[in-house]
């Protein structure tokens, strides 16, 4: 099954619980998705753009509940954390640093990056083999520290 396609049946299912915290979040997410739908004139929006959509609104919500805690408003940020939960429930599961340390190692190595101005290629490397599943200021963090010690 589709992601898109979880996300509108759950979206569904939340409006027949009348759930309407969970129903606007996922209705805000499928907008989004239609957005994309649109601007690229796609039928069926593939998984992996479906995950970017998700990540970027998981981003926006991080930095709004960080925002949130400096202002003092806490009752923002706890809406906004429980919104994080559910958006988070239709990404997949963050690959672990000791996994992604291995392929940063291995993408250096096969690359033959020999300083830091080798990130971009590396990086690009790194994403792409990742997939979604590890947060891209993690594998540029792992990825400058490994091209550092070199």
């Amino acid at each position: 099954m589709l992601l898109e396609d979880k996300i509108s049946q759950d979206y569904v299912q939340a409006m027949k619980a009348r759930d309407p915290f969970t129903s606007s979040v996922l209705s805000f997410l499928r907008a989004q998705i239609k957005n994309v739908k649109v601007d690229k004139r796609l039928e069926i929006v593939p998984d992996e753009d479906v995950i970017s959509v998700i990540k970027k609104q998981v981003k926006q919500r991080q930095d709004s509940i960080t925002q949130f805690k400096s202002g003092g408003r806490t009752d923002l940020a706890e809406k906004e954390e429980k919104e994080l939960v559910i958006l988070k429930n239709y990404l997949p599961p963050e690959m672990s640093a000791e996994k992604l340390k291995s392929i940063v190692e291995e993408v250096v190595l096969a690359s033959g990056a020999t300083s830091i101005k080798d990130m971009g290629r590396v990086m690009k490397d790194v994403l792409s083999r990742v997939a979604g599943q590890a947060d891209n200021q993690m594998v540029g963090a792992l990825v400058k520290e490994r091209l550092s010690g070199i």
